[in-house]
């Protein structure tokens, strides 16, 4: 009975030793959902503008030092005096933080006071007015250099295959000079490569962050030209929506950077121009298959809206044309920081072909703490005539405003491919920051 007993009383204790690690590592688990949850809660960088009472209300059980001299805190009817060292901040309540300037400060968290939980950066922005656009535009943009977009194979005179560039040149290289001749067109390299007459070129190229110096030996085709096997592009085209204009006559648009369609890279610039576009057709979204504002661009002098000075991850900005920057269909509106934002009714501003107007979304969700710049924002196309014509969100639309309580809290980026009436926006305070 002994011999039966023991492996008996062994397997219930192996059992037991596993039901407690099951148990540890599920408590483990909840509590890390929890912290997590909670550094999700509070953003990493905190915007405020200057002179005016902020609210931050993150519900969170996490307190540290406020850094840095002129700040007021209050709390309820309480108000204690800027001090010039640190103020106490407690995010387990409603806060109010008002800066007298603009300028940076940092708050260490921890939860109940113990646990560390991030490094919150505050900067205090200028108490900006932006005029809400909506307004189609016409994109046309030169690349910095010639974009390679890949490699490809040839025929040689010979009849045999040849790619020079293949180990050369990497996808997303800028070729920007042969032999210390600078290239800003595409139809200038391939001069450059056709008139090498065989000989070895060496090529500046921008690749990532750096500048680095290659070489390859262009080969005769058999058409006897000579050719290097790179697939290449210097422009790119497009239509897109104005987010806004400054009171300078600066303006911000797309909502995110202008990518080659090939690489996925974000293009660097040269120069680029925004022209007049009229709205000529609208394909309709559906599930799995995203739809699309087409419009008609006419490159002329006579149309341009603008100069593009910047292309970056968080939009397109430039200057505009002053009849642009004095239109006044839309008045300057205040800005809505994220901590502002609230689930529930907003609008967006675009044009269908018919002038710019608003429409009805809701905003669902906000990530105040999200990797992807671009997807802080998710809204729902709730307005029937929208639905309607458009299906819910297009390609197009990206960098339509989007308004909250007399705000302007930022403009649409994205659609969810499978469901286009759902889609993403980037924070206004975001865009600002390119």
């Amino acid at each position: 009975m002994e011999r039966l007993y023991e492996p008996n009383c062994r397997r219930v204790l192996i059992y037991k030793k596993f039901l407690y690690v099951m148990l540890v590592f599920g408590v483990l688990s909840v509590l890390f959902s929890l912290y997590y949850f909670m550094w999700l809660s509070v953003p990493s960088t905190i915007m405020i503008k200057a002179g005016v009472d902020q609210k931050l209300d993150f519900k969170v059980p996490a307190t540290g030092e406020l850094y840095k001299e002129a700040v007021e805190v209050s709390g309820g009817t309480n108000v204690s005096p800027a001090v010039s060292e640190s103020i106490f901040i407690d995010f387990g309540r409603a806060v109010t933080v008002k800066a007298s300037q603009i300028d940076q400060y940092k708050i260490q968290l921890k939860l109940f006071g113990l646990i560390p939980l991030k490094e919150v950066d505050v900067e205090v922005i200028q108490d900006l007015m932006l005029k809400p656009a909506g307004i189609p535009i016409g994109i046309y943009v030169k690349t910095q250099g010639v974009l390679v977009v890949g490699t490809g194979e040839f025929e040689g005179d010979d009849g045999q295959k040849y790619n020079p560039g293949k180990y050369v040149f990497q996808t997303g290289d800028y070729i920007l000079e042969i032999n210390d001749e600078e290239i800003n067109e595409k139809k200038t390299l391939i001069e450059r490569i056709n008139h090498s007459e065989g000989q070895e070129l060496v090529f500046k190229v921008k690749r990532g962050d750096g500048i680095i110096d290659v070489k390859a030996r262009p080969q005769l085709n058999q058409n006897g030209e000579y050719k290097m096997g790179i697939w290449v592009r210097d422009n790119a085209q497009g239509v897109g929506t104005m987010t806004y204009i400054d009171e300078q006559g600066n303006f911000g648009a797309l909502g995110h950077g202008i990518n080659d369609i090939d690489t996925s890279t974000l293009m660097t610039l040269s120069k680029g121009t925004l022209y007049h576009t009229e709205i000529i057709g609208i394909t309709r979204g559906e599930s799995g298959v995203p739809g699309e504002l087409t419009g008609f661009i006419e490159y002329d002098d006579r149309n341009v809206m603008g100069n593009i000075t910047d292309n970056t991850s968080r939009g397109i900005f430039g200057v505009c044309s002053p009849e642009i920057a004095m239109d006044d269909t839309y008045g300057f509106l205040p800005l809505g920081l994220k901590q502002e934002i609230e689930k529930g009714p907003a609008q967006i501003i675009c044009s269908l072909g018919q002038g710019t107007q608003m429409y009805d979304v809701e905003i669902i969700d906000i990530n105040l703490e999200n990797d992807n710049v671009n997807r802080g924002i998710v809204l729902k196309i709730t307005d029937p005539e929208l639905l309607m014509a458009t299906g819910g969100i297009v390609q197009g639309m990206s960098g339509s405003p989007i308004i909250q309580d007399g705000k302007l809290i930022g403009a649409v980026t994205h659609v969810l491919v499978q469901d286009p009436t759902k889609g993403y926006g980037i924070f206004i305070e975001s865009m600002l920051m390119h």
